[in-house]
């Protein structure tokens, strides 16, 4: 019997994307993980999450709305652009 010495399997580092750049000045980033971004208004309040998602076409960028109840994100819509996320995060 030959025995197969076990080798642990190293896990990829997380890819750390670099903060997308808005276009509009009414939000600013604030980064919450490796892919997440809290969108914060003039004021400092936080009117949702931006999440990048690799795409094979590119890089989606997810908005997302804390629901405190569950602690779950709930996924606004997917865009192309930051700006059309942070955007739909503002109504």
């Amino acid at each position: 019997m030959t025995a197969i010495a076990e080798h642990p399997i190293a896990s990829p580092a997380p890819v750390l994307w670099a903060t997308p750049s808005l276009r509009s000045g009414r939000e600013t980033l604030q980064r919450a993980g490796d892919q997440l971004w809290r969108v914060l208004d003039a004021r400092g309040a936080i009117r949702g999450h931006l999440r990048t998602v690799a795409d094979p076409l590119g890089v989606r960028y997810r908005a997302e709305r804390l629901h405190l109840a569950t602690g779950a994100f709930r996924v606004v819509g997917e865009f192309w652009s930051p700006d059309d996320a942070v955007a739909a995060l503002r109504l």
